[in-house]
């Protein structure tokens, strides 16, 4: 073969095979040279050993990788290649959790949601993971009850890993991921005074000021864990714009509640290990460490509450304190329960409705939350039952003095 866009055959120093080689996107390809179709015996796939006959065998599984090559640049099918043959999901997940991670967004939810997808298509080749397995996997996760926002995440991560391997040159293509509508899944939780203090009162004692922090804000909680020192100057608290989710830098003041909390974590910051006593560089955290996954801690704190519960995984009933399901009479470990109630992110909604029914400016609270889009504001300015209520009575009293006018006024006019 001459020339570079043809390609070549050779044969490697003690080899009894031949190999070969081509160019595509100005990069060097080489791979052992197959039999494409069954012949004296031998299945294709094989390696072409050396001959005469097998030499002819090489220069056409050359022409054949070429006419693949010339194919893709005519809209065809993309080129797929043995080093590309060889990626599985699992390595495309593996490359985006070192990514997280060297983000500092390597989240517990992060490794939950990518869990799933590495159960499922972790032994996969990445170049097999089609539309119609993605849609396989999507219906059968609804069909275990999967929700659909739950599942997005999941999906959506698969979908960056493919991303980040294309930015990389692993791969040519990616699948299409179908994105599962959502509508109807804005939670409407949120939490009166009375309900936060009693889940306050049953935090371990290292969350309850994450926790205060995040009512009296509505900060997000890895917005509140990713607080150093640094960024505390005298009665203000700056979030760096990298630590916010929409980029954006923001501040608070400190005044009332969150001035004793700063107090209390000024008090809490020095750390003592093996004798050796260390100030913390995080205004939160647990033994001088940022604040981890305190998932079982936060729903056990709601379920003694009593704005929580745990689910039998059979018959999705409610358990008793020791975890044992009435209905099915079987006791179970607490990991294998699902907690239903309050979530952390309920503390978002109700400080913003807690600042607008204070008469805080809405831009202003919109700026202390964090929300960059007036539409996501309104989605989490919630409506209470007391505020549904209250403008009912204020209706009647209108209606009332209205009626009340009038009858003065028919009056009058008799």
């Amino acid at each position: 073969m001459n020339g570079r866009g043809d390609g070549r055959i050779f044969q490697r120093k003690g080899s009894r095979f031949w190999w070969i080689s081509y160019y595509r996107n100005g990069q060097e390809h080489r791979e052992p040279a197959q039999y494409l179709r069954d012949k004296k015996g031998r299945k294709a796939g094989d390696k072409v050993e050396a001959s005469g006959e097998e030499r002819n065998e090489a220069v056409k599984f050359l022409k054949h990788r070429l006419g693949e090559l010339a194919a893709e640049r005519h809209g065809g099918p993309v080129f797929v290649g043995p080093e590309q043959q060889r990626i599985t999901v699992s390595d495309l997940l593996d490359s985006l959790e070192a990514d997280y991670k060297l983000r500092g967004k390597g989240s517990p939810q992060f490794r939950s949601h990518l869990k799933r997808v590495r159960e499922y298509f972790g032994n996969w080749r990445a170049v097999e993971v089609s539309v119609e397995a993605v849609d396989k996997f999507i219906s059968e996760q609804l069909e275990q009850h999967t929700a659909a926002a739950t599942l997005n995440r999941s999906t959506q991560l698969l979908a960056q890993a493919f991303r980040l391997a294309m930015e990389r040159r692993r791969l040519s293509n990616a699948p299409v991921i179908r994105h599962l509508s959502e509508r109807g899944n804005a939670r409407q939780g949120f939490f009166t005074d009375a309900e936060f203090r009693s889940v306050m009162r049953e935090l371990p004692l290292y969350l309850k000021d994450y926790a205060l922090f995040g009512y009296l804000t509505g900060w997000r909680k890895g917005e509140i864990a990713s607080l150093r020192w640094a960024d505390v100057e005298g009665d203000t608290v700056r979030l760096r714009g990298e630590c916010a989710k929409n980029g954006e830098a923001r501040t608070v003041t400190l005044n009332g509640e969150l001035a004793e909390v700063m107090k209390r974590r000024k008090a809490a910051r020095p750390v003592t290990k093996e004798g050796v006593t260390t100030p913390a560089a995080y205004v939160f955290h647990h033994e001088g460490e940022p604040i981890g996954d305190y998932r079982k801690a936060w729903a056990t704190a709601c379920v003694m509450a009593g704005l929580g519960t745990f689910v039998c995984p059979k018959c999705k009933g409610g358990v008793d304190a020791d975890f044992k399901c009435a209905n099915c009479v079987q006791k179970w470990k607490r990991g294998e329960l699902k907690y239903v109630g309050r979530v952390f992110h309920d503390f978002r909604r109700t400080a913003v409705r807690n600042m607008v029914r204070a008469g805080v400016p809405e831009r202003v609270a919109m700026t202390i939350s964090g929300h960059k889009t007036r539409s996501m504001f309104d989605r989490y300015n919630i409506v209470s039952e007391h505020d549904l209520r209250e403008a009912m009575q204020r209706t009647q009293t209108y209606l009332a003095a209205t009626a009340k006018q009038e009858r003065k006024k028919s009056k009058k006019l008799q």
